[in-house]
Parts: structure tokens; sequence; C-alpha cells
């Protein structure tokens, strides 16, 4: 049921992402454009720069919703978040050396940079707090913030270096899906195709090890290559989704804590619905910024930061609280 209805307010935001704007169109005139080859005003407005932004938003909202489901079952950690734990901010480390070392322009150039990234954050958060408890909570979230600062830090030095790496950086950086390339999204769906397959297969996986390692062991389950299977593919989902639309924080702990809530702990039962949710919530926050600002418009990173932070100052309060 809670499916049903996040898929009704998908819909909903689809066609509203297609409607507003710097010129709104009516609900007709939207329809009428995505079924036709219209060429007049609405036809161009909804086909070449309204429809790529809200498929590349559905795009990374999903996989970063699933990444977030994927990260707080393997961490077993309810501050997990790609952002929050430095993923993003590793992915967008390589990003920008990618543009600025190597001149490579397109996403399809800089996802491997993105990859890179991505994978050496999180293997260095998590060599940072190995030997702590699982659920050492504070000691994960301050690992990833301290190593996002530090790369926050080389991100600047590098773009302040190089105006042209800094002109190329800086929309990217906000998080925004204002005139992405169309074909952005399409380069990247292999890459996040794969990671949402390898989330398929580690989901039981996940599932078994909420019961113990040992019992897990003793129901077939191999736990370092299901840790190893989540790893990469939180690594593949959240390297597409920054590639394409810049680091977006605090969606994958939005849609982590929203599923649990609504369909309880399985990892099973939660990736399709972490799918949709992860894409409407995205989707949401670049509608609510081009509505809040007109005729201008309020990044989608800047519009999910403020939705997700006072959820992480919430969490942190309660986790204080707790004997």
């Amino acid at each position: 049921m809670f499916f049903l209805v996040v898929s009704g307010i998908l819909v909903g935001l689809v066609l509203a992402s297609l409607a507003v704007g710097s010129r709104a169109l009516s609900p007709l005139d939207v329809v009428s454009a995505l079924f036709s080859d219209r060429q007049d005003a609405a036809g161009v407005i909804v086909h070449q720069l309204r429809l790529p932004r809200t498929l590349t938003a559905i795009f990374a909202g999903a996989c970063l919703g699933v990444a977030g489901v994927l990260m707080r079952a393997a961490t077993r950690n309810p501050l997990a978040d790609p952002g929050l734990l430095g993923v993003n901010a590793g992915a967008a480390l390589g990003v920008v050396v990618a543009i600025g070392f190597f001149g490579v322009a397109t996403a399809s150039g800089y996802v491997w940079f993105a990859f890179a990234g991505a994978a050496g954050a999180s293997l260095l958060v998590h060599t940072a707090v190995r030997g702590e408890r699982r659920d050492d909570t504070i000691g994960l979230v301050l690992a990833g913030v301290a190593l996002s600062a530090c790369l926050g830090a080389v991100v600047r030095i590098i773009t302040l270096a190089d105006d042209d790496t800094f002109e190329s950086f800086r929309f990217w950086a906000v998080g925004s899906f204002e005139r992405r390339d169309p074909d952005v999204a399409l380069q990247l769906l292999p890459f996040a195709v794969v990671g949402l397959l390898l989330a398929v297969v580690v989901a039981r996986g996940l599932d078994q090890l909420q019961l113990g390692a040992d019992l897990a062991r003793a129901l077939g389950v191999s736990p370092p290559l299901v840790m190893i299977g989540s790893g990469v593919a939180i690594t593949l989902l959240c390297a597409a989704a920054t590639a394409a639309a810049g680091p977006l924080a605090f969606i994958g702990l939005l849609v982590a804590h929203a599923v649990r809530g609504a369909v309880g702990g399985s990892v099973r039962t939660s990736l399709p619905l972490a799918a949709v949710t992860g894409a409407a919530l995205t989707l949401a926050s670049d509608v609510l910024g081009r509505v809040i600002a007109p005729p201008g418009e309020v990044e989608a990173g800047i519009v999910a930061a403020f939705l997700g932070a006072p959820l992480l100052l919430w969490l942190i309060l309660r986790k204080k609280r707790m004997p």
C-alpha cells in the first residue's frame, strides 16, 4: 500500500516537474507535449529542458535511496548516509581531479574518477573505525565528517588554483539538475543497473546478518562476501548518482528512515520502496527549489540539505538520550 502511495506521489511530482519553472505550463500542455512531437515552445521546454532533468533526478534519487538502505543495513548504523560518511565527498574529489588535471568534461568520462573517489573514501572511513563496535554510531559519523572536511579542503585548493576548473565544478558541486545533458543518465545507467542487481543479490544476506554472523553462516551466508558485495553496490550507486547530479546530502538517510518506518528492517522488502521514495524525495527537492525563489531557483542539493539536517540533529539527540 505504501509503495502504491509513494508511486502515485512520484507520478504527480513528474507532472509538476514538467510544468513548473520560469515559464509555467498547464497540465494539459504538459501531457500534450509529452506524448507528441510538438515543436512549439511547450514542446521544446518539456522535451529539451525539463524532461532530461526530471529523469536525471529520478535516476539519482533511486540510486541514493537504495544505497542508503544498504549502508544502514551493512553498518547497522541509523546515521549511515553516503554523504555523511564521506562517500559523496570522495566522489566529488574524483570529479574535480578529472576536470582539473585530465580535462575530462563529460559524465561518462569522470564517472570512473567518481567511482575511485567514492571507493577510497568508503575504505578510509571504515578503516578509521576498524576494531571498534559495528554499532559505534558516533565514531563512524565523526570519521566520515572528518574525511569530508579534509577532502572538501583539497577540492577547494584545486578549484581556487584554477579558474577554469572552478567554473566547471562550482555549479555541479551544489547538486543541481538544471541544464543537465539529456544523455547523462543513459551514460551512467549501466553502472547503476549493476549496483542495483548487486543490491538485490546481497539483500538476503544482509537480512540474515541481522540475526548475527554465526547464525548467518549456519544458514549458508558468507558475511565477508555479503559485505564486499554491499560495498561495491553502494560505491556504484553513489558514484553514478554523484557523477550525474553532484553531491546530494541526506537523501539516503531520509529514505532509509522513511522506508524502515513503513515496512520494517527487511532489506529485500525495502529495496523497491527505497528506489521509489528516493526518486520522489529528490524530485520533490528539485521542484520545491524552483517554486520558492521564482524566477530563479534553489538547487536541489541545498533543499535536500535543509530537509535532512533536522532529521540528523534529532537522531543524534535521541542517540545521546538512550541508555
